[in-house]
């Protein structure tokens, strides 16, 4: 994602259910990491009107009953936070973590990985360095509970998107298009590249955190073979998939 720092971010309602604060046209680093820090900010406030917040690629939303509470006041409210500084080069908020997460890439685990590699103009030697070597950023949350894209991969992974579905892809697949990385919360068809497999659990209904990931969190994979990915999915039974969670400063 190219960086963008000169445009105007918009503020609009949704229908009565909230408003929605956007930070650009299309999914750039500058306009993510906005979203994420300004939502974070606006959370901190308090405010008693928000019932929930979210964010996306580019936009945050922020809950609220427009039929009890004036558009214009809150309005007034968030552009007034939009003024306290430049939100394309705010920091990320506090409270993030760093996952390490182990993966299988190729072979009958993931079968799209050389397919994918060559896509991108790379052997795989160096398409496995490349998934391996970047930290990804959770940029979003969605499609499915607690489901991660995840950015951004070098301008090599700009890859489209295949032409037919893959019709059905597993949980914990990690599949790969338009320099991002999803690691499927279930089974789903796809027209993504399925190039690695974890055993991470994104979704932990009866877990005291249902949703272990967060935008702004940061992932890294760790290749493993796929005798290790077989011995973790016997053994590990809390959804984490053998990952490793580190508290970033």
């Amino acid at each position: 994602m190219n960086t963008l720092t000169t445009y105007t971010p918009k503020v609009r309602s949704v229908g009565l259910d909230g408003v929605l604060v956007t930070f650009g046209d299309t999914a750039t680093d500058a306009a993510n990491r906005a979203a994420i820090a300004f939502r974070s900010a606006v959370d901190a406030r308090g405010w008693t009107e928000v019932s929930e917040s979210s964010s996306t690629l580019v936009s945050a939303f922020f809950r609220i009953d427009l039929a009890e509470h004036r558009f214009e006041v809150l309005l007034d409210r968030l552009k007034t936070v939009l003024a306290t500084q430049d939100w394309f080069a705010a920091p990320l908020p506090d409270g993030r973590a760093l996952w390490t997460i182990p993966a299988v890439f190729g072979g009958d685990r993931a079968p799209q990985f050389a397919e994918a590699a060559e896509a991108a103009g790379r052997t795989e030697a160096d398409a496995l360095r490349d998934l391996t070597s970047t930290r990804l950023r959770v940029l979003t949350l969605g499609f499915a509970p607690g489901q991660p894209y995840l950015g951004t991969l070098d301008e090599a992974w700009n890859i489209p998107r295949q032409l037919e579905l893959t019709p059905n892809v597993p949980a914990g697949a990690l599949v790969a298009a338009v320099r991002q990385v999803c690691l499927f919360a279930k089974d789903t068809p796809t027209g993504w590249r399925h190039v690695g497999q974890t055993a991470f659990s994104c979704f932990r209904p009866c877990g005291d955190t249902p949703f272990p990931l967060a935008p702004g969190d940061e992932i890294q994979f760790a290749d493993i073979s796929a005798a290790e990915l077989a011995r973790i999915e016997d053994t590990v039974t809390d959804g984490s998939g053998g990952a490793i969670r580190t508290e970033l400063a």
